[in-house]
């Protein structure tokens, strides 16, 4: 089940900016007029009475607490920073699972809560920003890819290269390391590597990831149109992204392009590592860093 976070947090402000000022409007004076009415109407005042006549009900006094801390919440998630972490693998070796991360919400224009209409127009995406966005078969779901191709460029693949508008992305081989994504006891666990490779993309450089023992898929073009982005995780040979999008890749989940009313906003830190949060197993803060 997936909850609608925004808006659950709107309604929330709302109802309780609604009750805070309804009790400053009539409520508040209503009880002051019961007090003022109680000592004109008695020789000696009872100063519990008093202050059980102006006690604000549970309800009110609730609302005014949480109000400003909920409306605070609501305007930093909404149009500055909002936390995320990632379930996936699909873009190691820059994001581990379990990273926490913060993602810039004005980067690409500020938009509104819930509705995600943009209002202030700021930027848009640049090739090799690492950029959250709703998944466009469930919406409800946020997903965290590489901008590729903006909106007009030309996108190949082929034999695990990437090409934009013809050229093929700059990349250097790093280093070879174990596939620690290959299961325990699998027939091909003691040979399995990846390469680990330095990419240039736009004016990004960051690491990609190649499974030695994963066949390159069939060659591949594409036209990213107006208003859409393409997307690719940074773990090649594991990760659903635009590079799957007809028939013939099943079984991989088909979506295509992002949307530019899809988009969240821009990845800019890892802020802290937790990949099971439970209390025997504490975060760590030793991969805090920016991302590249």
């Amino acid at each position: 089940m997936h909850f609608n976070f925004p808006l659950i947090l709107v309604i929330a402000v709302a109802g309780t900016g609604l009750l805070a000022l309804l009790d400053r409007l009539l409520l508040a004076p209503g009880r002051r007029r019961a007090q003022e009415r109680y000592q004109r109407e008695v020789d000696v005042a009872d100063p519990q009475t008093i202050e059980r006549l102006g006690k604000e009900p549970l309800l009110i006094e609730y609302s005014k607490s949480f109000f400003p801390v909920l409306a605070v919440v609501l305007v930093l998630r909404s149009f500055l920073v909002e936390p995320f972490q990632i379930p996936s693998g699909s873009m190691k070796p820059t994001l581990e699972v379990g990273d926490f991360i913060l993602v810039n919400k004005f980067s690409y224009g500020i938009r509104l809560p819930v509705l995600d209409t943009k209002v202030i127009p700021i930027g848009g995406p640049q090739r090799g920003d690492v950029m959250v966005f709703r998944y466009p078969n469930d919406p409800r779901v946020n997903y965290i890819k590489r901008v590729v191709g903006l909106p007009g460029d030309h996108v190949a693949y082929a034999d695990k290269q990437l090409f934009v508008n013809g050229e093929p992305v700059s990349r250097e081989l790093l280093r070879v390391e174990p596939d620690d994504e290959v299961p325990a006891g699998h027939p091909l666990q003691a040979i399995a590597e990846a390469d680990v490779f330095q990419e240039q993309l736009g004016e990004t450089t960051h690491l990609i990831r190649h499974k030695r023992l994963s066949q390159a898929p069939p060659a591949r073009e594409w036209v990213v149109p107006e208003g859409h982005y393409f997307m690719v995780g940074d773990n090649r040979d594991n990760s659903n992204d635009s590079r799957y999008w007809s028939a013939s890749d099943m079984p991989r989940e088909l979506w295509g392009m992002v949307p530019d009313n899809y988009i969240v906003g821009k990845a800019f830190a890892v802020w802290m590592h937790w990949p099971e949060p439970k209390l025997r197993n504490l975060p760590s803060f030793s991969s805090v860093a920016l991302i590249n």
